[in-house]
Formats: structure tokens, sequence, C-alpha cells
């Protein structure tokens, strides 16, 4: 019977309104939205315990679990589904309301789907050590294979934001976009040597090596990455001037001098604890007034983190850690760099994660055959998460242009027009 589930659903959702989604019993017991309302989605029940497995117990994880385990889904727009659970984190209980959901929690039957499929990450070892580090890299990016980032990135596997001119781009243009404009802020000339700290799929050291011709060198840990990489290297002809290399970034040698650095999307995996590391490493492999772009996402300053990043921590970026750009500047300063630019792309992460969401969503079925349901559904709620996090400002996405004076000369033009030429 849907009677217990129905009933703590409507005290819980008390307020909210005019709502507009349907809910879908396992007994086929349904609720159409209000009066006037559209369906945004349909909250599916599968069992006579799947309310209390989304509510209970009151962890960080329950309702990420219960959906990406099916003990419901959404059929719909999933970016809706994550304004309801804001807004239902937001809302604010009575000790005596919060103890007659519990007991209507406590009466409904305790049968969760069996948990099959992708598992949360269980790390070893001391945080931020080479060897974790490496397990954290290999549980996201080598516990699936590259083909499954395929069918949501673009045609350069960028996993960052790109860079819109308007957000009815495509996804390709965007990603194109934000290679050649990371180029342009470095100033990249033929036979410079560029390093590309966590380079991912190699998109932007090919996209350098072809357009700019730098000699370009990737610095990855995943063996997946170093795989395809390898692949796009040749395909793009540029073998002579690009290359990439296992190495934690701990360990590059220091023999040879750079022209520029640049990293994007990488600090995320390292947090502030080894940003005096990573920033000095970068600053002694660079020449004078050499150039390091830093593009990564930050987190609003002087919050909490939010409890659902419990979530993404277990299931889809172990050890991960959003920095405040304060910290991530005087941290940069610190190590020695002048601060010469710092740009928010806020915007363009929202309708990046937008792409990615809606790809992910028509490719399920080969998402699933390369991968399974729940892998599927771990990054279609991440996605449509993250999306929530960048329009309300909890999360941004700086890119830091810096430079390693020398003499006191920075060697830079007056103003950011060739940028935008």
């Amino acid at each position: 019977m849907a009677g217990p589930s129905l009933t703590f659903l409507r005290h819980l959702l008390e307020g909210y309104g005019p709502r507009d989604f349907a809910i879908r019993f396992w007994d086929g017991t349904s609720i159409e939205p209000d009066a006037g309302q559209s369906a945004q989605f349909t909250l599916v029940l599968h069992h006579a315990g799947s309310v209390r497995q989304m509510f209970w117990p009151f962890n960080k994880s329950a309702m990420g679990e219960a959906y990406i385990y099916n003990d419901f889904d959404i059929e719909g727009d999933m970016q809706a589904f994550m304004d309801l659970t804001k807004y239902l984190r937001e809302r604010r209980f009575s000790a005596l309301q919060k103890l007659g959901l519990l007991r209507q929690l406590m009466a409904m039957p305790n049968t969760p789907r069996p948990r099959t499929g992708r598992q949360g990450a269980q790390l070893q070892g001391g945080k931020r050590s080479a060897d974790r580090d490496r397990q954290a890299i290999e549980y996201h990016y080598d516990g699936q294979p590259a083909e499954f980032f395929a069918l949501f990135l673009d045609r350069y596997m960028q996993y960052t934001c790109g860079y819109f001119a308007d957000e009815s781009e495509s996804i390709d243009q965007a990603q194109e976009r934000k290679l050649d404009y990371i180029c342009r802020k470095l100033r990249l000339k033929p036979g410079e040597r560029l390093i590309d700290f966590g380079c991912g799929w190699g998109g932007l050291i090919t996209f350098a090596a072809k357009n700019y011709g730098v000699k370009a060198v990737g610095v990855s840990i995943s063996q997946e990455q170093i795989r395809w990489t390898n692949r796009e290297i040749d395909r793009f002809g540029v073998r002579d001037r690009c290359r990439i290399e296992n190495l934690d970034y701990r360990k590059v040698p220091e023999t040879e001098l750079f022209d520029k650095a640049v990293s994007v999307g990488f600090i995320e995996h390292l947090g502030e604890k080894m940003m005096p590391t990573f920033f000095g490493k970068v600053w002694r492999l660079l020449r004078p007034q050499g150039l390091y772009l830093h593009h990564g996402i930050t987190f609003r300053p002087n919050t909490p983190f939010p409890s659902w990043r419990a979530f993404a921590l277990k299931y889809v970026f172990p050890d991960g850690e959003l920095v405040p750009i304060t910290k991530t500047v005087h941290h940069l300063a610190a190590a020695g760099f002048e601060i010469r630019d710092v740009e928010s792309l806020r915007e363009h992460y929202i309708y990046t994660l937008r792409c990615w969401l809606r790809r992910l969503e028509e490719n399920h079925a080969e998402a699933v055959r390369l991968t399974d349901e729940v892998n599927y559904r771990i990054f279609r709620i991440y996605f449509a998460g993250a999306i929530q996090g960048f329009r309300t400002a909890l999360y941004n996405l700086n890119q830091t242009l810096v430079v390693k004076s020398g003499d006191n000369v920075s060697g830079l033009p007056l103003t950011r027009a060739a940028w935008y030429a």
C-alpha cells in the first residue's frame, strides 16, 4: 500500500508549491502535479521501502545512493528534481515535526534494492600521498573507459568548462574557443615549451602543438588518459612536438625549463594543502617572464561545504577539494608569482554542464553498455547537482594568469586586446 509513503511525502512537502512534478508509486497509485502545472519530472518509487531509503539513515549520501541503486527513479528533468532537493535541504523543521517524520519512516519496510554495480571509492593511505592520489585518479578516470567520457564531452575531450559566445552554441564550438583562449592568454609562440599539468585526454597539448607550433608536454597518472592521448597525438600528426608523460606532478624533472605552463581542472584533485608544493614546482620549471595559467573550480568564501558534497566525494571525485579564489591567489603570490589577471567563467560552466547532461541522457543505452546503470546514474545526478551549484554561485570557475616576473619586468602587453582579437 502506498498510503504511508504518500502521507510522509505530503507532510514533507507541506508549503512547497505549486508542485510541478508527478509521483508514481509501485502499486500503480499516481499523484499528478498541482492544478495548472505541467510535470517537469516524475518521481518513480519502485517499492514500499523507497521513501525510507531516500531519507533514512539521515546521512549525507542517502538520497543519492537510493537513486543510483534504483530505489527510486527520475523521469524527466533532473535539474528540476535538484531544485526540489534544494528546497528540502533548506526547509527547517521543529523537533516535534522531525520526530513525527522519523516515526513515519520507521514504520515503512526496510527493503533496499541490492547495491550491485559501481561502488563508492575506498582509498587507502595518507591523504595527498602519491599513492593515494593515484588511487583517486584511477577510481574516476580509469574506472571506466575513455569512450564513456567521449559520449558527452566534445571532440577535444575537454573535461572542464567551455567558453561560449552564447548559450546556444555547441559544446564543440565552445571548447575549441576555450582552448584558443587559453593559448592566447599564454601568448604561445612557435618553438616555445609548454607543460600541461593534469592534461586529461590531451586536448590542449595537441591543439597548442598543431595550431601554435609549441613543443608541448602533458603530465598525467591516468592510464586511460595516456592511452587516449597517445592516439590523439598520432591522429593530429604532432608526435614530433607533443608527448604525454606518466608522472606524478611532484616527480616532474626540473632539468629543463619551460616558457609557459598551464593546469586546467587539475587543482581540484590537490586541494589547498598541496598548493605550495604544486605552485613551487611550477615556479621552478618556468623561465623568467614565464606565464602560468591556472584554471580551476573555486568555492564561495566563508561558506560551509554543503552536506551533499559527501556523495560526490564517495562516488565521483574522491579526495576532491574546492578552494576559494582568495586562497588560490594567496598561494600563487606566496610562491613568487605576480598576479596579472583573474577572470570568472561561472556562467560558462552552467552551459557546459547542461550540454554534458543532455548528451549523457541521449546516450543512456551506450553509457550502460560501456559501464553500468549505476555509473550512468552517478554522472547524471552529479551533473545536475553541479549545475545547481554554479547557478547559485556556490561554485565558480576562475582563470588566473600569473607571471614569473624577471628583474621586476613582466614582459606582458599593456592591454588584453590580443585575447579578444
